[in-house]
């Protein structure tokens, strides 16, 4: 071996340490989240996710503000957290927008400069995948529900967004789908995919109930999130005007508005989180009309909530629950209108301890995040090999 040699080796020898006490050194890794649909369910996962992870690593959050976001959305994160908003993020496609979005997180990942990138929905997950590919640290994309399973979309459109997600899913990139219908889905465009059901913030729910009081009511039907064409108001509509004994009360508020005209439907608009609780408590089944789904954190809150759900047959719902076992699936306004008389008419406790089990042991904050973490260090671990083998 020659002089040059030996030197050569002693150079790679001394990256290599500088690598590892630099990691040492630094406290806690950097996750940069990048978060198009800051709203609904989406808002409360993350939050969940960031504020449980904030004590193992240092993060950032790239959102963009949607109606249905609080307006104190801050003062739910962790005052630990970096908050940095992306002005030009918009659900809908718009080519001068979204090459200004793509250039705000190139941008804010060379200010941030994470260890690891985790993407969320689907328009933040193709311009990330793309903005990102070629750098040497873990990616990871959680969809939250396709786009190319939105049904307000016209076929073409759909088409092309499968095809925008298969071309995509070929970046170097790990998809984590939240619920095993999405991984379903995601394993048929790439190999690199694995899942985390969405868990819900037991503790503070509980803090938050415990504050609620639960008042004498009339047998009500509810619903909560956006009043969109996902969710089916439509249908939501019909089912009331066929029980118009039962009251309905939809919290949330929307576009489509205008669809629920029965007259034993309230509509409360947008309230705050603790409000929202409030009203659901005050219930007695939760119908969830969806046309897609990732998995909805406002059903394993029902569930954990011990209300009696009946849901649409589509993914993510009936990944959770399974008919006439731990609730309703339905597909007709008839079936929807006799789960509902079930409901109202019979013992369903049964139903309703093992969807709450269900929660308590799988659906959960902690369980959650463990797997989160542990996919994370993980992939640390891998990406600290390679460089190992690179030299």
């Amino acid at each position: 071996m020659g002089f040059f040699d030996l030197d050569k080796r002693i150079f790679n020898l001394v990256k290599i340490y500088r690598k590892v006490v630099g990691n040492l050194i630094r406290a806690k890794p950097k996750i940069l989240y990048i978060v198009e649909a800051m709203g609904g369910g989406v808002f409360t996962y993350i939050v969940d996710l960031a504020n449980n992870l904030i004590d193992s690593y240092d993060i950032s959050i790239a959102y963009a503000v949607r109606p249905q976001t609080p307006q104190n959305f801050k003062e739910y994160f962790d005052e630990r957290i970096n908050l940095i908003e992306v002005k030009n993020f918009t659900r809908s496609i718009g080519a001068i927008k979204d090459i200004k979005a793509f250039l705000e997180i190139k941008q804010i990942f060379k200010q941030i400069n994470p260890d690891i990138i985790h993407l969320h929905s689907s328009k933040a997950g193709v311009l990330g995948r793309w903005a990102f590919n070629g750098h040497k640290i873990p990616i990871f994309y959680t969809p939250h529900g396709y786009s190319f399973l939105m049904e307000d979309c016209k076929s073409y459109k759909r088409m092309l967004f499968q095809i925008i997600e298969t071309i995509s899913a070929k970046r170097n990139c790990t998809t984590i789908s939240c619920s095993i219908g999405e991984h379903k889905e995601t394993i048929k465009m790439t190999s690199r995919a694995t899942y985390v059901s969405n868990g819900i913030n037991q503790n503070e729910l509980d803090k938050l109930l415990s504050q609620v009081p639960e008042d004498a009511h009339p047998f009500t039907v509810f619903t909560i999130g956006r009043i969109c064409y996902q969710k089916n108001p439509e249908l939501f509509n019909r089912i009331a005007e066929s029980m118009p004994d039962i009251q309905f009360l939809w919290i949330g508020d929307g576009e489509l508005r205008n669809e629920l005209k029965a007259p034993n439907i309230r509509i409360t608009g947008w309230v705050e989180r603790g409000k929202a609780l409030e009203l659901a408590q005050n219930t007695d089944v939760f119908l969830l009309t969806s046309l897609w789904e990732g998995l909805p954190m406002s059903l394993l809150e029902a569930m954990y909530m011990k209300k009696i759900c009946v849901v649409s047959d589509v993914i993510g719902n009936h990944d959770v629950i399974h008919n006439d076992v731990n609730g309703y699936v339905c597909r007709k306004v008839e079936e929807f209108k006799q789960a509902i008389i079930k409901c109202k008419n019979l013992d369903n406790s049964v139903l309703v301890e093992r969807a709450y089990c269900e929660v308590i042991e799988e659906y959960n904050t902690r369980a959650m995040v463990k797997k989160y973490s542990n996919i994370y260090k993980q992939a640390k671990t891998i990406e600290f090999s390679e460089v190992q083998d690179d030299n």
